[in-house]
């Protein structure tokens, strides 16, 4: 099998540990039909200005038929009553073919989630029956959902109160991780580990504590308002390379530096509380003079 490609190249950083990585598809491609749009006339590709880059006509959507390209240049044309023959009748039954353990399920399958609700009051009960018990068997429903014209594999899980659905992709569209090249080559040994272990239990945190926010969104709407001001658009600096330390080094380094935080946190808490009461010592004493001379004018 030829080595994976990689589509991306930079650091995974815990603390002050960083590793060089790689990111690659885990997806298999391959295993799904893709058609190209296709000029009926001379079989060329059309571009996204639905321009034919053959003859570079542009062309109307009569012109344009799909192609599926079983080798280099070379397709298959598929007309609109070739493919509405294909079309699967949706039977408006989402069904469960079974039940399974949470943990069998590969979190790489997991593909878009939908929200499930019951269809008015009637049907309320037996939803909540069903999220109920799922909740507390630990089982996720198995099946198969017609949408769109495709049949997709679902998998039907509670969620709070109610039902989420996942839709699946399907197990052979998944690649193995052994595929990845060096992932198999290399172990750690038991006094990195414990390092490890360490490090990752000082940095344990919850989700909801976590400041998980779109960026990427946040600058194109910080960029929409700077147009909408005539304000000049400047572009975020790139931010240097990071450098990679011995692992026993960055790892005892980091674990130093998750046991400082509370300790200054605590400090931080203490110096402000002494200020506070500082401050209120010294408001007492300028209340309590301006009550003696407002007394003493009183009494003159």
């Amino acid at each position: 099998m030829a080595a994976l490609r990689s589509i991306w190249k930079g650091h995974l950083r815990f603390s002050l540990v960083t590793i060089p990585v790689r990111v690659y598809n885990a997806v298999d491609t391959a295993e799904s039909i893709h058609f190209n749009q296709i000029h009926r006339d001379d079989n060329g590709r059309v571009g996204y200005d639905k321009k034919c880059k053959k003859c570079d006509q542009v062309l109307e959507m009569s012109d344009i038929v799909k192609g599926y390209e079983y080798e280099p240049d070379m397709y298959v044309i598929f007309e609109k009553d070739d493919l509405d023959k294909l079309k699967l009748k949706s039977t408006k039954v989402i069904d469960i073919e079974g039940f399974v353990d949470e943990s069998e399920i590969d979190p790489a399958l997991y593909d878009a989630p939908y929200y499930l609700g019951p269809d008015g009051d009637v049907a309320g009960k037996t939803y909540a029956l069903l999220s109920a018990a799922l909740r507390d068997s630990g089982k996720y429903g198995v099946g198969k959902l017609v949408l769109r014209d495709r049949e997709d594999i679902v998998l039907v899980a509670p969620k709070a109160e109610g039902l989420v659905i996942y839709k699946l992709r399907y197990p052979k569209e998944i690649r193995k991780i052994g595929d990845v090249p060096l992932v198999e080559k290399h172990s750690a040994n038991k006094e990195e580990l414990k390092l490890a272990k360490n490090l990752i239990d000082s940095m344990s945190t919850s989700l909801s504590k976590m400041k998980l926010e779109n960026k990427y969104a946040e600058a194109v709407r910080e960029m929409v308002e700077a147009k909408i001001a005539g304000e000049e658009i400047v572009a975020i600096e790139e931010p240097k390379d990071t450098e990679v330390v011995d692992i026993m080094t960055a790892l005892r380094q980091s674990i130093e530096k998750t046991k400082k935080k509370p300790m200054e946190k605590v400090s931080s808490e203490k110096a402000e509380g002494r200020e506070d009461t500082k401050k209120s010592r010294t408001k007492t004493k300028t209340t309590a003079k301006a009550k003696t001379k407002a007394k003493t004018r009183k009494t003159a």
